[in-house]
């Protein structure tokens, strides 16, 4: 009987640990955001980010990006909303600013669903609509939809849809 050569096991040992390797690589998106938008856009000054009037040193400079909103689902099983601007930069998309909408943590909301107004791409004005479906009881037959909107002055609400 004839022994395997080094080079065969080396590339059986190689194929072996493979599939092991590919499992432990980190995922890009954490296992307990359930739902995620990107809907709608921003844009401002560049240097206008604490929204005063202070000139920049260019002030033909705009920002912009879009908006991403999506949940979190916490051991409890209820949902954290987070409401993102990305920002659009050379380098690629980066963070503007992040926060959590207290409204929703407060409810103690199992989220269903996060649409979009539209899935058409970018409207003509600056803002964002969003329907964000949930349940405060998660044996209730029915969730109940609630709009998170940005005016194009910026302006954030959050209320009980009006269907």
């Amino acid at each position: 009987m004839s022994r395997p050569s080094l080079a065969v096991i080396a590339l059986v040992a190689l194929l072996a640990m493979a599939p092991a390797a590919v499992a432990q690589e980190p995922s890009p998106l954490p296992a307990n955001v359930t739902f995620a938008v990107s809907t709608g856009y921003w844009e401002e000054q560049a240097g206008d980010q604490d929204g005063s009037d202070a000139a920049a040193p260019d002030a033909s400079a705009v920002r912009r990006g879009y908006y991403k909103l999506y949940s979190l689902r916490q051991p409890d099983g209820t949902a954290q909303i987070h409401l993102q601007r990305i920002e659009a930069t050379p380098e690629g998309p980066a963070i503007a600013s992040s926060t959590e909408l207290e409204e929703f943590s407060a409810m103690k909301a199992y989220v269903t669903d996060i649409r979009p107004e539209s899935s058409d791409g970018v409207k003509g004005q600056p803002g964002m609509f969003a329907t964000i479906h949930l349940k405060t009881d998660p044996q209730a037959a029915e969730s109940t939809a609630w709009t998170v909107l940005i005016d194009d002055l910026g302006e954030l609400k959050v209320e009980k849809a009006s269907n």
